[in-house]
């Protein structure tokens, strides 16, 4: 039984990832604000901890007794004034402990009340903890809220005994919690408020994505049209341009199969149907016998021609048609002639030859050169002349053929680049070529860069056929 596998859109993904980040950080906020508020009680309470003991401390060295305007030698009567000439904060309570060397130590402190739930003077454990302990301050932990405390003992004679200040911190931990509260309910109000707009803004984001998995779908072989609209300049724009660029080479790609699958069947037809021909009336007769293999080996052999210039334009396609180099133009010129000469007997004439160096690819522009060659071999005379040069001018350079026969009518000239077009009115004589040569040329000259072929007459009459590259 095939499983069934179910996966998050992106959008719910990026939504999800989206709330996480969101969730951590509103939670560290919340946390961090609870953590300052609650360092900052502690800091208040110290300092205030700190003033008290250092102001009673302060009253014990220089304090006197307003009954007999003298030091205080009794504890209680020192701490009675002392309490009564304070005030207070609303959570810290002022006490006295007298007799703390036994148990049970009387406590003096001031007549108000606190709001604490259970006030230290009423908490007798909690006084005998702090009259036993030998630390100047501390903190006790109880059920009904901590206490922050500390402690100066009294040495003016009399019983020992100790001045204390204590601070209920329940109500700055209040304070803080509260605040920790109410920042995660913000957190969550703002959680719900970030998923409706995360939402909705993961779908426009994803909207040309979504598109493109739309269109990617919607294509076929024989329909590349689909183009995706281009708005803005993120990257989701250059994700759409990029997979348009994508399809313009896919459409091209396939335009350029379609076109040699119907060229091929195109041209390949009239030979296959001669050789058939001549091959189911081929009789007995040992010379129509030898007359028909001459005409069907010939066919094969022309057969043959189209189906690998056919070939060279679909590879004209590809990226790595032309591979250019540094080139001499010199040297490349007189290649050219030397080969060209053997192609037909005419006046040959090498013309100007251009100095300097180029990027070209040296044998796809030989190929091109010879293919021109053979062009105006065959539409001229024997005894013809023919000339092969190559001229450079300020950014740019020309390597041209130029013959004396009868050139090319205007209305041939936008025609005869095209494949398995020769023109409607002939140069010379009838040729057994498919058409394919010129155009096998402009391919060429197309593939180097800012290179083209040019057609132009001849002075005193002719054509003159020029591979024009712009530096």
């Amino acid at each position: 039984m095939k499983r069934t596998e179910h996966r998050l859109s992106a959008r719910v993904r990026i939504l999800l990832w989206l709330l996480l980040v969101m969730a951590v950080a509103l939670a560290a906020v919340a946390v961090v604000t609870r953590t300052l508020l609650l360092r900052d009680a502690d800091h208040r309470i110290n300092q205030l901890l700190t003033q008290e003991t250092g102001e009673f401390a302060n009253f014990v060295a220089q304090g006197v007794d307003p009954d007999t305007g003298r030091r205080f030698t009794d504890p209680e009567a020192l701490l009675r004034v002392f309490l009564q000439r304070q005030y207070s904060d609303p959570d810290e309570e002022l006490l006295g402990l007298v007799g703390t060397g036994g148990p049970g130590p009387r406590v003096v402190r001031q007549s108000r009340d606190i709001p604490s739930p259970l006030p230290l003077h009423r908490d007798r454990p909690a006084l005998d903890a702090i009259a036993a302990a030998p630390e100047p301050w501390g903190r006790i932990d109880r059920s009904r809220g901590e206490v922050r405390w500390a402690k100066v003992p009294i040495e003016t004679g009399g019983p020992p005994s100790a001045f204390v200040v204590a601070f209920h911190a329940d109500r700055e931990q209040a304070i803080a919690d509260e605040a920790f509260r109410i920042l995660l309910a913000i957190s969550g109000v703002a959680l719900l408020l970030t998923t409706g707009i995360g939402w909705v803004v993961a779908g426009r984001i994803l909207a040309p994505v979504r598109l493109v998995r739309t269109t990617a779908a919607e294509l076929t072989e024989r329909d590349l049209t689909q183009r995706i609209p281009v708005q803005g300049k993120d990257d989701v724009a250059a994700l759409a341009e990029t997979f348009n660029a994508m399809l313009d080479r896919l459409e091209r790609a396939f335009a350029g199969q379609r076109q040699f699958v119907d060229d091929a069947g195109h041209e390949l037809r009239t030979p296959i149907t001669i050789v058939r021909g001549h091959l189911e009336l081929m009789g007995d007769d040992p010379a129509e016998r030898a007359e028909t293999v001459r005409i069907v080996t010939d066919e094969l052999d022309r057969m043959s021609r189209i189906v690998e210039d056919l070939l060279l334009l679909a590879k004209a396609e590809r990226p790595d048609f032309v591979r250019t180099g540094p080139v001499q133009l010199g040297e490349l010129t007189a290649d050219v002639f030397v080969k060209a000469r053997a192609l037909g007997e005419r006046d040959w004439v090498l013309d100007a030859v251009a100095d300097g160096e180029a990027a070209l690819d040296a044998q796809r522009i030989t190929q091109a050169m010879v293919q021109l060659a053979q062009n105006a071999v065959q539409h001229t005379v024997p005894g013809a002349r023919i000339a092969i040069g190559s001229r450079a001018a300020a950014g740019r350079i020309e390597l041209y053929v130029a013959d004396r026969g009868p050139g090319v009518q205007e209305r041939d000239a936008a025609v005869i680049f095209e494949r398995f077009r020769r023109g409607t009115a002939r140069r010379g004589a009838r040729t057994s070529g498919a058409g394919l040569g010129l155009a096998i040329v402009r391919a060429i000259a197309e593939g180097h860069r800012g290179g083209r072929v040019e057609l132009r007459p001849t002075e005193g009459g002719g054509a003159t056929f020029v591979l024009v590259f712009e530096e």
